[in-house]
Order: structure tokens, then sequence, then C-alpha cells
């Protein structure tokens, strides 16, 4: 299924070849380059210690193995592949209009299986196209679905939803979500927690792109009447008071882009960091001075989100920019891998007393 591809930019940004050197951490923590991966988007951890990573632009999909020694492109030609998961050894492939499964992966690295094609009906538009997935506690499949819009009122888009894993039982989950591309389950409660990419076109500070928590199905999180749960849309809004709707956990910076969202399951950072969610802001597109291009963590008490903190910066210097975070990864040593579709780089973040 290889063919060949060109690579869209999409934006353009000065490289600082430097670029480690100006990443800032909190003390006791490291940063080194982890593997090269083009376009490296989202992050999956297999039960054999393959890192399965994709790549959206060039239509492929990458596994990391060794330590991040060996790299080998599984999958090519595919159209805008995000959303990768793994369930019971198979991994799952989200494109554009289709979710695809690829049995017992790691077991054929080097000679991947022909994939089966879920029977799930996705729309086909680009904007806002690209697929997050993931599996619940629950072990069914969620996969969001982006407004084809900058902002608008259309059927069947903007929500997340979930279904078995053989794409049966598909019903919504959780509605008014513009563009969601990561998702995560908190450890404890199960519920789902995810990013929310805010509209644009109303200046350079609204809204907030979003941290938000549901609880339970059903619920509906505003958009595209309300956003970051105080902001009437000013051409939706009308007569859709945002009390309606689903407030955010956490407002996020604005236009920073907020993607990648992960809790920190593992031992090695020190006891505060455990069970703290972190998050990847790949970075401003459409503001007059860029933000984000960086790595935050939220803290929680008692499921509450109590203070939203830098923990990675540096990959913008003035407005110069070296990278652009997209997700994040728990290895099994307790190191952060985080993923940099900018400068085709894994990155693994340690901390050492």
């Amino acid at each position: 299924m290889k063919q060949s591809f060109a690579v869209l930019m999409l934006f353009f940004f000065a490289t600082n070849s430097d670029a480690l050197e100006d990443i800032q951490l909190l003390p006791g923590f490291t940063i080194e380059e982890y593997a090269s991966v083009p376009n490296a988007r989202s992050l999956v951890l297999g039960e054999k210690g393959t890192i399965f990573v994709s790549n959206r632009r060039g239509g492929a999909i990458y596994a990391v193995r060794d330590n991040g020694q060996r790299t080998t492109r599984l999958l090519d030609g595919l159209n805008s592949p995000n959303g990768i998961a793994l369930l019971n050894g198979d991994l799952y492939v989200a494109e554009i209009d289709k979710v695809t499964r690829y049995r017992d992966i790691e077991s054929h690295l080097d000679d991947v299986p022909s994939g089966e094609v879920l029977n799930i009906d996705l729309p086909g538009d680009r904007h806002h196209g690209w697929r997050y997935i993931g599996f619940g506690p629950d072990g069914k499949l969620y996969i969001s679905i982006g407004a084809p819009c900058n902002i608008c009122d259309e059927e069947g888009y903007a929500r997340i939803d979930r279904m078995e894993p053989d794409g049966s039982e598909r019903e919504i989950f959780a509605s008014g979500i513009r563009n969601s591309v990561g998702f995560t389950w908190h450890p404890e409660t199960g519920d789902l927690w995810f990013t929310d990419n805010g509209r644009d076109m109303l200046g350079d500070d609204l809204p907030a792109d979003e941290l938000n928590r549901a609880t339970e199905p059903g619920q509906h999180f505003g958009y595209p009447y309300c956003h970051a749960g105080d902001l009437p849309d000013p051409e939706f809004g009308k007569g859709k008071p945002c009390s309606d709707y689903q407030p955010p956990a956490q407002k996020l910076g604005a236009h920073v882009a907020s993607l990648g969202v992960r809790f920190y399951t593992g031992t090695q950072f020190p006891e505060e960091y455990r069970g703290q969610l972190f998050v990847a802001e790949h970075g401003s597109w459409n503001r007059s001075r860029k933000v984000g291009y960086r790595v935050t963590m939220l803290k929680l008490v008692n499921g509450e989100v109590v203070s939203y903190e830098p923990f990675a910066t540096g990959w913008l210097q003035g407005q110069s920019v070296s990278g652009r975070p997209v997700d994040l990864l728990v290895l099994e040593d307790g190191s952060l891998l985080v993923s940099d579709d900018h400068a085709d780089k894994l990155y693994r973040i340690s901390y050492r007393d």
C-alpha cells in the first residue's frame, strides 16, 4: 500500500537547531531526544514496548523500538492518519473517513497484515477532520468528530462518539465540542478528560481553549453557542445561555492549540506529580504574537483543577519556534515522552534526584 506523497507544510516558522538547549524544566528534570519520526503526532505504547507514532501530514504510521534506537515505517499512503489506539494487541488507526484494525501488530512489525476497516460512517471533511481515538476503561472505542468549520451549527459534528471495538452500538458520548485532538481517562474515577480548541476570529485573547471533564454520557460543552463556559458566541449564542452547558474544568490559554493530555501514572517523578495532568500546547497560528509551544501541568485536588502552570517551555524563543508539542505518553520507566510534529522528534523527560 506504499505510494509517494507530498508533505503539505501548513505553517512556516524559524527553527532553532539547538532547541534542547533552550528547553526550560523544573529542577531535577532533564530532557533528551528519544527518536526521530517525521511529523510525529499521536503516541501509544504496546505491551511489548513498541511505541507507535502517527504521521498525519505524511500519511504514515511508525514503530519505535529498542529504546528509541530503531524506527520503522509500518504503514504508508493513508488519509491523514492521526488517532491511534491499542486493544488486546490490535492496532487501530483512524483516518479522516475510516478506522482500520491491524491484528496482533507487535508480532507483525516486519510484515504488517492487511487491515480490517470497521463499519463506521465517518464524515470526509478535511476541516478538523483528523481524528483522535482511544479505548476507555469501559473497553469501548472513543472517537472525536470535529466541527467542519471555524464556527457553525452542523448536525453530526462537534462531538465525541463511542462504540464497541468492532464499530457497533455507536452513540454520542459528549457534544458541543469544537475540535478535540486529545483525551484520556482519570486513572481512579474513569472520567473522560479532553482538550478542546476554541474558535478563531474573536481576537488575540478570546476565547480560551478548554480542558473539559465528562462525568457521564450526554453532557453538552457549549459549542457553537457558548465558549469557555461564559462567552456567548456573537453569531450563535442568542437565546442560548451559557448556564445551559457544561463549563470547562479549566480555561487554558487562548489559541494555544491544546492537544494531547495525559495523567501521570508513573513513579519516577516525585510524589507531587503523580496523578496530575499534563497538556501538550501545540502553539498558536492565528495570533499577533505567538503563545503555547509548551507542556503544562494541571494540579488536581479531589477531582478539581487548582493550578495551571508551565512544565516544559522554550520551544518558543521570542517569535521563533523550534518545536510544537503534540502528544504525551508515560513510559514503563516513568519518564514522559513528548511528540513534536514540527521538529520531527520524540523527546523524553526524566527526573533524577
